[in-house]
């Protein structure tokens, strides 16, 4: 069995797309997923799978939530290494006195190559700074994430691919909570 974390984007927001979490977690007990643990509003869901591919999960879960409630909400499927990752290489981190209020990552849909950065034409939305890495962007604001044009919108339309974008408080706790249902598993049904 394996636990995916699955990035609902564009649920809750604005009351657009609402799913309440327990309607969800029931939802995707209903088709089999194990162990459901929700985090938030805003679409971090745990499940547990004998399915070890991530796109296939987000596939099924992506399919479902059409056929539930008439969603079309784009999925992005993680695995504990990508979280812990985030942790490890994020460039910001390492800056002194960093204000983890304005730290975010986008999650993407697929692997990024180096001129990426060129793509995003990143240079252009400074004082905000990202870095890529992998299927991530890790993004600092300068001010913050409703003063910038670097968003999710922009990103998916500079490099053709799906992004949700969650705070560092977010990251934090997502990590800690898979860490969690992993070494105590048998909670969480």
């Amino acid at each position: 069995m394996t636990t995916h974390l699955a990035l609902l984007r564009g649920i809750n927001v604005s009351g657009h797309n609402k799913i309440k979490m327990e309607i969800l977690k029931t939802t995707l007990q209903n088709i089999g997923f194990q162990n459901v643990v929700t985090y938030i509003q805003s679409g971090n869901v745990f499940i547990t799978t004998p399915e070890q591919s991530p796109a296939k999960v987000g596939f099924i879960i992506k399919q479902e939530l059409f056929k539930a409630f008439g969603y079309d909400v784009p999925v992005i499927v993680l695995g504990i290494s990508d979280l812990q990752k985030c942790f490890t290489n994020n460039p910001f981190l390492k800056e002194k006195e960093v204000d983890l209020k304005k730290l975010y990552v986008a999650f993407v849909s697929k692997e990024l190559q180096p001129q990426s950065s060129n793509d995003l034409k990143i240079s252009q939305f400074k004082p905000d700074l990202a870095s890529i890495d992998s299927n991530r962007i890790f993004i600092k604001y300068a001010v913050g994430a409703g003063k910038t044009r670097l968003d999710q919108k922009y990103i998916e339309k500079k490099l053709q691919l799906t992004a949700t974008i969650r705070n560092w408080n977010t990251v934090t706790n997502l990590l800690e909570l898979y860490q969690n249902i992993q070494n105590n598993p048998a909670e969480q049904v």
